[in-house]
């Protein structure tokens, strides 16, 4: 039975920690002999504990690590404060001690089987202009059962109550998925003229409208009708955890289907990291080591808003087509007014292609043109949009002055 997939992989997993455990202590142990002792044969050794003692998934949120950043001329050290928390996520400010004021900024994250951290580069980014908190979402296997449903709806209204939360003329970026629910959030809070909508609202890689030039992702969830994602892919939170029978998305799955789509590029950089370990390359590994410790830290997404995410977005196009509905009301992009928006696109995207996101622009008919700004970044692909070297040269600048104009 498919719904008790996840039960039997954790059980796996608890009956083979003892082997990850034992070399990940002999690793230690290992790490005490004197360089220049048998480099070869240790270094052979060392290489084969490390890939066994990370052959598991971690289900735990990875630190930030963001203790300082550079303000203008000045280092300033940051500090982690939980400005506001519902069970299924915290609105995390990262204040800085003693910082000028500066642009408020919600950067909302993505639920796609990782954790928020994995904008951390983005986050420091963001920090030297800006007064940034994160949507940090909380793992659902977590979560006790009586903390309720989580599906679309209650994302797009976690975005409202933590607006709220920031009070009024802060500004929303939103990474990736949650665009569509920040849109929503956006003209909901414009409908209402609620005061704490937001000044300014960036999508970065969003799937606004996916009938634009469908991806391989975006064929994948209308290949099959919205039944088989349920009863094949929707699994129960297993007994050991707290949310117990809760139904989700596992996140080992969701992170099996991304590495099929890069297999071999996986496999060499698990190849390389042994090769690196073997002959003492401790920087070239720690880079590796760095990124798989980010990537294997996988959060589970509740089964509601996977199945309406899927149905709603990906299959029958709501959004665009002016039929999404949020508690009732329909969702109306043209009551956005008052507002900047900003949508950026990259070029290499294989996620979110082309002209998906830049749909936002047309559904905005309220917000003035010269309000309205949108980038495409030559040479990238879907991460290096928020992350990487074009992002920190070429599109954060933009992002930064657009923000600051719209203050």
């Amino acid at each position: 039975m498919m719904s008790m997939m996840y039960q039997a992989y954790q059980n796996h997993m608890d009956l083979t920690a003892p082997w990850r455990s034992g070399a990940a202590a002999a690793l230690k142990y290992l790490n005490l002999v004197p360089q220049g002792v048998s480099d070869r044969v240790f270094g052979r050794l060392a290489a084969a504990l490390e890939l066994i003692s990370r052959s598991t998934l971690t289900y735990t949120r990875p630190d930030y690590a963001i203790g300082s950043v550079v303000v203008g001329n000045r280092e300033l050290q940051v500090t982690e404060e939980v400005a506001y928390a519902t069970p299924f996520g915290s609105l995390l400010h990262f204040r800085k001690v003693d910082g000028p004021e500066q642009p408020r900024l919600l950067l909302v994250a993505p639920m796609s089987g990782h954790f928020a951290t994995l904008l951390r580069g983005t986050v420091k980014t963001l920090l030297q202009d800006h007064d940034v908190y994160i949507t940090d979402w909380h793992n659902p296997r977590d979560i006790p059962r009586d903390a309720g449903r989580f599906g679309l709806e209650d994302y797009t209204d976690h975005l409202i109550d933590f607006l709220d939360k920031l009070g009024p003329r802060a500004h929303m970026v939103a990474i990736c998925q949650p665009s569509v629910s920040a849109l929503a959030a956006a003209a909901v809070m414009s409908e209402d003229n609620h005061p704490a909508r937001p000044a300014s609202l960036t999508l970065m890689a969003g799937p606004i409208d996916t009938r634009i030039q469908p991806t391989k992702v975006n064929e994948f969830a209308k290949a099959k009708p919205i039944e088989w994602f349920e009863h094949n892919l929707i699994n129960y939170v297993p007994m050991q955890c707290r949310g117990a029978l809760r139904k989700v998305y596992p996140g080992f799955v969701q992170l099996t289907a991304f590495v099929s789509m890069n297999l071999e590029r996986h496999i060499k950089q698990h190849i390389d990291l042994a090769r690196h370990i073997a002959k003492g390359e401790t920087d070239k590994a720690e880079v590796i080591r760095t990124f798989y410790d980010e990537y294997f830290a996988v959060m589970d997404l509740p089964a509601e808003f996977y199945i309406e995410t899927v149905r709603d977005v990906f299959q029958e196009h709501l959004l665009p087509q002016g039929r999404l509905m949020h508690r009732g009301r329909p969702v109306n992009p043209a009551a956005i007014k008052r507002m900047g928006l900003m949508t950026v696109e990259g070029e290499k995207d294989d996620i979110c292609s082309i002209g998906q996101t830049l749909a936002a622009q047309d559904l905005c008919t309220g917000v003035r043109t010269y309000r309205k700004v949108h980038h495409m970044q030559a040479g990238v692909g879907h991460y290096g949009v928020f992350s990487g070297k074009r992002w920190n040269n070429e599109i954060y600048p933009l992002l930064r002055d657009f923000v600051h104009m719209n203050s």
